[in-house]
């Protein structure tokens, strides 16, 4: 039975969660968060096992299938993945006129996506066939945007893919320049199933809204890049990087810490909407922290963060404040060479596989997302004629 809702009142009358918060938008058997327990789960599988045992390609199909592949399936998927990396030269020539102006690398990303409709002739083609190739060529491509988008900010020249690499070492390619070593390559793996889907967040629900419509898949991946690069959802560990800079040195971390928990500033990298324990995220990149920063000769980063963390723990541990994922992977990424403003189009670059298979999800069940407002305003105001307003 459809409940009854009061949609018009004086405002602040009726009460509602804002921001949708605990309401449920649609089932889905893609990822699970237990906030409480620090629990992430891709398909019955732990974010812990997958990193430890998977990749990025293999975590991929799982979210767009629902099973782990057979080795087979997994090469076919590879296969296909390396067929879609290149992109037009249309797409570069944009990301180069714009880039040397000093456009955020997330305004390029969302407006180079969409560009890449205009050359797909499948880019309005509603078979299922159709939408599951723009899904293979969107998590494809997308890296190898990104990457296009760290040259043209550096000035340089376009590293074009290899199809005789793995995606994550692919990307490192295309980015840096030259083919990383088996941990680089691994910790970016393991960088990108990290960041591959995370539940009903806002970057996901807005995807699936501008998919109920049966607009193309381009928009609606464009449209969860649009939310992702607002600085409540990614960007978190750009900031990160910036509090590390501006403490300075280890020996200033505690007390710059205690001083901008007594003034109730925010710490960047801690707390999430939806864990109150340990994020498992952060947990593993800490994981990497140590040798990545070692190699580097960065581990005065690492020491900051360390003792960030024990600080942090101890004064809000118990109101459930944590590192998040954003904490430690900038450490990790800035130590791995990559510039920071590319932090948030990296986190796209994995979050495009969640994107796509919640969008095929929604659209095999589909409904337009209808949500209502209430409405505060007058019912029955006057029209004034505008020579007689003052």
């Amino acid at each position: 039975m459809t409940q009854e809702v009061k949609l018009t009142a004086k405002p602040g009358e009726v009460e509602f969660p804002k921001g949708l918060e605990g309401i449920i938008a649609r089932e889905s058997t893609k990822s699970f968060v237990d906030g409480q327990k620090g629990w992430l789960i891709y398909h019955g599988f732990t974010i812990e096992e997958l990193c430890k045992n998977s990749t990025f390609e293999e975590v991929s199909y799982l979210l767009l299938h629902d099973k782990l592949p057979t080795k087979a399936e997994l090469d076919a998927f590879k296969g296909e993945l390396k067929q879609y990396r290149e992109i037009p030269d249309g797409v570069y020539d944009l990301i180069a006129s714009v880039a040397r102006y000093n456009v955020h690398p997330m305004a390029i990303l969302r407006t180079a996506v969409s560009a890449l409709a205009l050359y797909d002739d499948e880019a309005d083609d509603a078979s299922w066939d159709a939408q599951e190739r723009k899904a293979l060529k969107l998590i494809a491509r997308m890296a190898t945007i990104s990457a296009a988008i760290g040259r043209a900010r550096g000035d340089l020249e376009f590293v074009h893919p290899r199809s005789d690499l793995g995606h994550a070492a692919n990307f490192l390619y295309m980015l840096l320049g030259e083919e990383p070593d088996d941990l680089l390559e691994r910790v970016m793996d393991v960088i990108l199933i990290l960041h591959a889907d995370h539940g009903c967040n806002a970057s996901t629900f807005t995807s699936i809204v501008i998919a109920s419509s049966q607009s193309d898949l381009y928009s609606a991946v464009t449209g969860g890049i649009g939310s992702l690069k607002g600085p409540l959802h990614g960007g978190a560990n750009e900031r990160a990087m910036a509090m590390l800079d501006e403490i300075g040195e280890p020996e200033e971390a505690e007390r710059k810490t205690l001083d901008k928990i007594a003034k109730k500033e925010k710490i960047m990298g801690f707390g999430h909407r939806v864990y109150k324990a340990y994020d498992p995220r952060a947990a593993m990149l800490k994981g990497y922290a140590d040798e990545i920063t070692k190699r580097a000769g960065t581990e005065k980063w690492l020491r900051m963060a360390e003792i960030i963390e024990r600080v942090m723990i101890e004064k809000l541990g118990e109101k459930g404040i944590f590192p998040n994922v954003d904490f430690y992977s900038g450490v990790v990424m800035s130590s791995m060479g990559i510039e920071r403003a590319l932090f948030t189009p990296i986190f796209a670059t994995a979050r495009v596989s969640g994107w796509v298979a919640h969008v095929l999800e929604q659209l095999a069940d589909n409904r337009i997302f209808r949500p209502r407002f209430i409405y505060t305003g007058p019912m029955e105001e006057k029209y004034i004629p505008l020579e007689e307003r003052s």
